[in-house]
């Protein structure tokens, strides 16, 4: 065995970096490195094309374990997460019909978002009727979240709960929740806020599982932020809790172990693993510099919700797999609960088999694909570490820019936490309309033949105008669904036809990227295989009442085809050249102006159609 072992060892011999690297650029023949293999991110830091172990130099948290400070690979020995999922409550009988039915399907973790009604002990014998409150995680959102606390308390005790059984989140969250998202607080200083959520982290000091502060960190995703603001922010706002709630004679044990964070979790699948991890190491140092009495303190409880950012109103299935994925990140990288999205939460109230399906992600992972057996399974990964590394680096920098500037409320006040989530929003608004960002279903291959659905209104999908120094929540498929739900409702058909001619292999491949293209804009398409004459695919265009007709062909075939197709065709309808040939002056200087390819703003150029058009 042991000759074995060296024979295999002497056939593949290790490649240094430096073999590496002459290989790369052996294959790159001449062109940049940097621009083909660096991925630069919007988060403020590159990625390399690969890593090896001597780039995990110089990282010092490595070598602790599960469960250790400062908690990078998860706060506990395992990978169990709660399945959790949150109910609208309108009427606490069909609440806790449903919550029962929850409750049987898998879920584990439970959420009531209660609205304007005055929560009575009769409410909550309603709502909470034959839920076992020791075995599950309940969790309470609402307006008047603080208002609950002593209702569900004296509900536990009177249903005798013992209260290290008792699992709650109340999520009161008046930094971000208030200030954060209606530009102050119900106080207008904050004070009274913080006085009543002192008084209660006393009211509660022997309940070791219930947790008062919920730091929704969510928000600043859903807003547009890149994944380092989010975590800088979301932690600027954890400290601020602190600060506040020491200064009112509390401990930082007493503050610490009763704050939750609520993160919500994008597409962006393995930046999203290293957030969180990069996000335990932090808080943990944080709390650290209080010197809390137990170590306990330190760790994170961190909640996921799927990102409602990147959702789709058209083919919202596609939905489903943007929920796996991200489900898959937040399962990897270790998370106390998650919630995954319905696929049609962007445009109607969740229904049973939405949740269903939502739910069943959660399962699927833990039963069958079994990630709650390992834990942090990306340990170790050069990528994963390094990823880490840089996403702690960075929100670290800019949490001590936030903390430089008087905390995260007076921050917040000057307007920077807006500002930079606004900058960072238009980054990524950008980034779609010219396609650099992809979202399948709005801005790359959509439905051809669908049609919007009909609980999709005007304003479904249309942007929250952001007056004034608060956060507001969008999706970033919007525009391109504001644009496309016109076309819907428009009473018309537009149609663009696809005049393939010339080379094959070329009209082929730009009929499918022009396809796509128009069909963002829900534009019908006609597409076709090959015309053998131009004539005939200008017979064949003219025939079909095509609004629109794009010549599809190679570079060299437009100087010759594209005047004659302009000439046959007339003024019929919009001629347009998919590609950006050398000869591209020359045919302007003919009448030929419309041109579509890789690096046109898709949103723009099919408004601008749209407009030719009259929709």
């Amino acid at each position: 065995m042991a000759n074995t072992k060296e024979k295999l060892f002497t056939e593949f011999p290790p490649v240094s970096t430096e073999q590496w690297e002459a290989a790369i650029t052996t294959d790159l023949k001449g062109a940049d490195y940097e621009r083909k293999l660096v991925w630069k991110t919007g988060e403020g830091f590159n990625v390399r094309p690969y890593y090896r172990a001597e780039n995990l130099e110089g990282v010092d948290f490595l070598g602790s374990q599960a469960g250790e400070f400062p908690f990078v690979r998860g706060t506990h020995n395992h990978n169990k997460w709660l399945v959790h999922q949150t109910i609208a409550v309108k009427c606490p009988e069909e609440a806790n019909k449903t919550a029962l039915k929850l409750l049987n399907s898998g879920v584990d973790s439970l959420g009531f978002c209660i609205g304007e009604a005055e929560v009575t002990e009769q409410y909550l014998e309603t709502l909470l009727n034959e839920i076992h409150l020791p075995a599950i995680e309940l969790t309470l959102c609402g307006k008047q979240v603080s208002a609950l606390v002593e209702p569900v308390l004296a509900y536990a005790q009177k249903k005798g709960v013992a209260k290290e059984e008792l699992h709650v989140n109340f999520c009161i969250d008046p930094i971000i929740g208030d200030l954060s998202v209606k530009g102050d607080f119900c106080c207008h200083t904050g004070e009274k806020c913080f006085a009543r959520i002192a008084e209660l982290i006393k009211a509660t000091a022997e309940y070791k599982h219930v947790r008062l502060v919920n730091v929704s960190g969510a928000t600043f995703s859903n807003a547009g932020s890149t994944i380092v603001e989010e975590l800088a922010f979301t932690l600027s706002a954890a400290h601020e809790y602190i600060v506040r709630l020491m200064e009112l004679g509390l401990t930082i044990d007493q503050v610490a172990r009763k704050i939750r964070f609520s993160f919500a979790v994008t597409s962006n699948y393995f930046l999203e693993m290293a957030k969180f991890r990069a996000a335990r190491l932090l808080w943990a140092n944080i709390v650290k510099a209080y010197a809390p009495e137990k170590k306990c303190s330190c760790k994170m409880f961190a909640h996921a919700t799927t990102s409602t950012w990147n959702q789709t109103v058209y083919d919202p299935y596609v939905n489903m797999l943007r929920g796996t994925t991200e489900a898959m990140s937040a399962a990897i990288a270790g998370v106390h609960s998650l919630e995954v999205t319905p696929f049609d939460y962007a445009f109607e109230a969740p229904s049973e088999f939405s949740m269903r399906i939502a739910r069943n992600a959660e399962l699927l992972l833990k039963h069958e694909a079994h990630f709650d057996h390992v834990v942090d399974p990306a340990g170790g990964s050069y990528y994963i570490e390094n990823l880490t590394k840089n996403i702690a680096e960075q929100a670290w920098a800019l949490f001590r820019e936030i903390e430089d500037k008087g905390g995260y409320i007076e921050a917040f006040r000057a307007g920077v936490i807006v500002e930079k989530v606004k900058a960072s929003a238009a980054n990524k608004d950008k980034n779609i309309s010219s396609r650099r960002l992809i979202l399948l279903g709005a801005n790359q291959y959509p439905n051809f033949t669908e049609v919007a659905d009909k609980a999709v209104t005007e304003q479904t999908v249309t942007r929250a105008s952001n007056e004034g120094n608060v956060l507001v929540p969008y999706r970033g498929a919007m525009a391109f669904e504001q644009m496309r739900l016109s076309v819907d409702r428009s009473g018309k058909t537009p149609t663009a036809f696809m005049l393939t001619c010339g080379s094959l292999s070329m009209a082929r491949a730009r009929a499918q990227f022009s396809c796509n293209f128009f069909a963002c804009a829900g534009i019908r398409v006609v597409d076709n295989t090959f015309f053998k004459s131009i004539e005939e695919g200008v017979e064949a265009a003219v025939a079909s009442k095509a609004d629109i007709v794009v010549i599809c062909s190679s570079d060299d075939d437009y100087a010759e085809l594209a005047p004659k197709i302009k000439e046959l065709l007339a003024d019929r309808a919009i001629l347009v050249v998919a590609g950006a040939p050398a000869c591209t002056p020359e045919l302007e200087a003919q009448g030929i102006t419309n041109f579509i390819n890789v690096k046109s703003n898709v949103l723009e150029t099919l408004k601008d159609y749209l407009k030719k058009l009259g929709i």
